[in-house]
């Protein structure tokens, strides 16, 4: 029998694989996400990163390091608007994108050198291991939704077994990971640990920004779905488990061909996190967030500097961010810190 995260591992990262491959994000794609929608919800993480110098507990010659970047849109919104608003940050700090990808890896190289010639310099790195610097502010969206998870019910977990899915005993790792975090029904992440542990020996001091949709506790119920062509469809329910299959479609027609992914458990993230060392500076919604690291400012700019229809242009953009009932509650937003 193959653990449910082996499964979906390979699903999401194996040979062929659905993030092995090179996925469009929007109007075009399965899904949408904040990067997709406006460019404000990177040019408020930049507001971020220029107050985290400001303040003194980043240096100007720090690093700028996405985790997760697809084409690298976000990495770019952010320097365009550090261009925008502190233009001599660019002389000295430094752009990295860590890809493990060949096929990401071009196309973000290619989308920097269109948007910014030889201006600016972008590294690339295959992992966090790889990573030895000062200091450094790392922001990442949805990345924690894509890492495997178990699937648990009470006293049982997810496997696959020829092509069949089934419940069956949990292992020793996963009790103790059921019993610690309080999870008896829903997913269980594996490797938030060895991740936060891996981000807080590449920098010596560091700030990181992360985006995902999620709740701050678990809430005992399956979140697992699959997207495909901005449709929803809710795992369990493209399985033999369902009792009253509505959905004439199974599980393994979207498998490495659609996204699978399920609601984070901040909890989980901000307890791996403090066991590396790190501490929660801040947990809050999208919509929070990025008016705390002043989005609000940066649309009064748009406003004395642009046209009305350009304006309004841009702020139904926005609204898809902060709006309750878009990605504005929906969203989460975790920061943390070394200590």
């Amino acid at each position: 029998m193959v653990k449910f995260s082996e499964y979906m591992a390979d699903w999401l990262y194996g040979d062929d694989a659905y993030y092995r491959k090179h996925r469009d994000i929007g109007k075009k794609g399965d899904f949408y996400t904040a990067v997709s929608s406006s460019m404000f919800f990177g040019g408020s993480i930049a507001k971020r990163v220029i107050s985290v110098i400001e303040s003194g507990f980043l240096s100007p010659t720090c690093s700028i390091i996405e985790i997760g970047a697809h084409k690298g849109y976000l990495l770019a919104d952010m320097i365009q608007f550090i261009y925008t608003i502190k233009p001599k940050l660019l002389e000295t700090l430094k752009f990295i994108i860590v890809e493990p990808f060949a096929e990401n890896r071009k196309i973000q190289l290619q989308y920097f050198s269109d948007s910014f010639g030889n201006n600016i310099k972008l590294t690339h790195i295959n992992n966090l291991k790889e990573l030895k610097c000062d200091d450094a502010f790392f922001v990442a969206n949805e990345i924690f939704d894509a890492f495997p998870c178990e699937v648990i019910k009470k006293n049982q977990m997810l496997f696959m077994k020829n092509n069949e899915l089934k419940f069956d005993k949990l292992n020793d790792i996963t009790q103790y990971l059921s019993f610690s975090y309080g999870i008896h029904k829903g997913e269980i992440p594996i490797g938030y640990e060895e991740f936060a542990a891996n981000m807080c020996k590449s920098a010596n001091r560091y700030e990181f920004v992360t985006f995902d949709y999620g709740d701050r506790f678990a809430r005992d119920d399956f979140s697992l779905r699959v997207y495909s062509g901005h449709n929803v469809y809710p795992f369990f329910s493209l399985t033999d488990f369902a009792k009253d299959k509505k959905i004439n479609k199974n599980f393994d027609e979207f498998f490495k061909n659609s996204d699978i992914t399920y609601d984070v458990n901040f909890d989980y993230l901000i307890r791996a996190y403090e066991k590396s060392g790190a501490k929660l500076e801040s947990y809050s919604s999208q919509f929070s967030a990025l008016m705390n690291f002043g989005l609000a400012e940066l649309l009064e700019i748009l406003q004395k500097n642009s046209s009305k229809e350009a304006y309004e242009q841009e702020i139904n953009k926005v609204k898809i961010l902060i709006d309750p009932s878009m990605m504005g509650e929906r969203f989460k937003m975790a920061c943390f810190r070394s200590q």
